[in-house]
């Protein structure tokens, strides 16, 4: 069974419960995380609180929502699909008309059979999302209109897990757990991070400690930065948000707002040898999940981005479609596999030196291969190569990018060299 399996059934569990940036769901959902990651540690922010510019929001939660048609039809039902409801509805019990009604009724005709996703979270209103071919039947008479809702002061939660290597220097990942049930654009994030920490916590001699956080989004980092800011830019080294990695379709990458960090470099040159192809995004034109916050200015933090098919550049998105037949254990899988090739690249970076002046004799060093074949001229030539580029400038990363190779192809000439005392770490 590969990784994705496991990961596709993690979000089969979590798939029904609903989420929003407060309130039961959150909590339950992270309980589940948390049963995955035992040392999870859940925290919480109280509603009101400020955090930079912005107001810790009241907490949400619902018992029931659903609109009942003239001809006693129940529709829009909350329990059937969780999207009908506009997030954060306050409560209500009314009879309304219909032409009332569609005021408070979203759709989309471009896609008639989707429930679109749609939220109002720093504005008390209600509202359902239905169907265009069922908003399309509707008939003029009287409606009731019945949301069983609590909007009240309560608190944010989120949860963090600090995972010690040899070095302070940290490697953050951040994924969010505050849409309701959408596969991409919602679960694909938290539950293939779920993965990698387990990952994560299996390597042996951890370079880099590793921070990572699930957080409802945009409120929920700006609470968490607002908390952590001081130590995270003294130890972030790279980072990474994870958001939409569950399709089949394409591998995206979205840079940091400097586009030439570390981790903008490694997640390149992985997508670059690991993946047939990827479309690469410009941070000007495309920034929409918690990059936004991760690098804005004064925050400047090195987060990047490896996708499957980017939020908002899928006909799904935001919809219904976005269902757990959009996404699938392979989709994981490859997501999953793409971030741990990252990881391995990373814990293997260092900056090196050759201590020899000209070539040095490999064949006294037992270096050289002792038999000639085909692929002989190939590792040579990779040795010769590190040989050449080792100035102590330019790391790993840099000197793979200088011959076009993938990095992990150099990991294991580089650790022969070190052991024969050919190199030394800059």
């Amino acid at each position: 069974m590969m990784v994705g399996d496991q990961i596709y059934e993690l979000c089969k569990e979590l798939f029904p419960i609903n989420r929003s940036l407060t309130g039961d769901g959150v909590r339950e959902t992270l309980s589940i995380l948390r049963r995955e990651l035992p040392g999870l540690n859940i925290m919480s922010m109280p509603s009101g609180s400020r955090c930079f510019d912005w107001t810790v929001p009241k907490e949400w939660n619902v018992r029931e929502a659903y609109i009942v048609c003239p001809n006693g039809e129940k529709i829009c039902d909350f329990s059937l699909n969780n999207l009908h409801l506009v997030g954060y509805s306050i409560p209500i019990h009314e009879t309304v008309d219909l032409e009332v009604l569609q005021e408070h009724l979203h759709s989309l005709p471009e896609l008639p059979d989707a429930i679109p996703y749609v939220t109002s979270y720093y504005k008390e209103k209600w509202g359902f999302c239905i169907s265009q071919q069922e908003r399309d039947r509707l008939k003029p008479g009287s409606y009731t209109v019945h949301i069983d809702s609590k909007l009240e002061d309560g608190e944010l939660n989120y949860a963090e897990l600090l995972i010690k290597g040899d070095s302070d220097e940290e490697i953050f990942l951040s994924s969010y757990i505050c849409h309701p049930s959408m596969g991409n654009n919602e679960l694909s994030g938290p539950t293939v991070l779920t993965y990698l920490t387990k990952y994560i916590m299996s390597m042996a001699n951890r370079r880099y400690s590793y921070r990572i956080v699930f957080i409802p989004e945009t409120i929920g980092s700006i609470v968490y930065l607002s908390k952590n800011l001081v130590v995270m830019k003294e130890r972030i080294v790279a980072g990474f948000n994870l958001s939409c990695v569950g399709d089949n379709n394409a591998y995206s990458f979205l840079p940091s707002r400097n586009e030439n960090t570390l981790a903008d470099r490694v997640a390149l040159h992985v997508l670059q040898h690991f993946v047939d192809e990827f479309v690469e995004y410009s941070f000007a034109d495309d920034r929409g999940s918690d990059e936004r916050q991760y690098c804005a200015p004064g925050i400047d933090l090195p987060v990047c981005s490896i996708m499957r098919s980017k939020y908002a550049e899928y006909d799904e998105y935001h919809t219904s479609l976005d269902n757990l037949d959009f996404i699938s254990a392979e989709g994981l899988d490859g997501a999953y596999q793409a971030y741990v090739k990252v990881f391995d690249v990373l814990e293997s970076n260092f900056t090196y030196k050759i201590n020899v002046l000209c070539e040095p004799q490999l064949g006294s060093r037992g270096l050289y291969p002792q038999e000639s074949t085909k692929d002989t001229w190939g590792i040579v030539k990779n040795m010769m190569n590190i040989c050449a580029y080792a100035d102590g400038t330019k790391d790993l990363v840099a000197i793979a990018d200088k011959i076009s190779i993938p990095a992990w192809d150099l990991i294991d000439i580089v650790s022969k060299f070190k052991k024969s005392k050919l190199l030394e770490k800059v």
